[in-house]
């Protein structure tokens, strides 16, 4: 009987609703950020080629402006889902998203 608890009680976790939305986490040289995925806003990021603008908006996160010579950053486009990143490694900046998210099925699951 314990084990079935323990079995329901890990289900509830991992399947109940959700604890919290997805958030940005923005990391730079000079500390961690985490900005709500509902909220938009533009944040500047200071890297050691300059200024880094990431840009929050309609539940995504991207890097709209760069100083990075090949903009690789910028082109990886905008991401929204917990485990997905983007980083500039040229300017040290480095964004992820984290949290439950909407708990639905992505295209890598079948």
């Amino acid at each position: 009987m314990a084990a079935l608890a323990a079995v329901a009680v890990s289900a509830l976790a991992a399947y109940g609703p959700s604890g919290g939305k997805a958030e940005a986490v923005i990391r730079g040289r000079d500390g961690e950020w985490v900005y709500p995925l509902s909220a938009d806003r533009k944040v500047p990021v200071e890297g050691p080629l300059g200024e880094t603008i990431v840009l929050i908006q309609g539940g995504t996160v991207r890097v709209l402006d760069s100083p990075c010579p090949n903009k690789t950053c910028v082109a990886a486009g905008a991401i929204a889902k917990p485990g997905q990143w983007v980083a500039c490694l040229p300017n040290q900046v480095f964004i992820s998203v984290e949290g439950r998210g909407d708990g639905g099925v992505d295209a890598s699951v079948y």
